[in-house]
């Protein structure tokens, strides 16, 4: 088995593919998201139906920006508190996850 460093550089390490909700709710809630959009489809026009696709599809980007943001805000939380453990840093793990886009002093 390769190394996670070689995993996530050949593109076999895809953690947003991987990732499914262990809240026992979840497979309900997306059979009633199911449920609901066919019974939506069946009482509105086809043109509305397209109109409440193209909300959801806005939507659905901005989850994916937000999942991204979580993702990196975590991975960096954790990649500091690595940090803070190995240097002796106290802080350092809250600067890299709330300045994501500064490097910490």
């Amino acid at each position: 088995m390769n190394s996670l460093i070689e995993q996530l550089y050949n593109g076999i390490l895809c953690p947003a593919e991987k990732i499914v909700p262990e809240d026992p709710q979840y497979r309900q809630v997306n059979i009633d998201v199911y449920e609901t959009m066919t019974d939506w489809k069946k009482r509105h026009s086809e043109e509305e139906f397209k109109e409440l696709e193209a909300l959801l599809d806005l939507y659905a980007q901005i989850h994916d920006m937000e999942l991204t943001a979580t993702f990196t805000c975590g991975f960096r939380l954790g990649a500091g508190l690595v940090a803070e453990i190995l240097t002796g840093k106290n802080e350092l793990a809250n600067k890299l996850c709330h300045f994501p886009d500064e490097l910490p002093e």
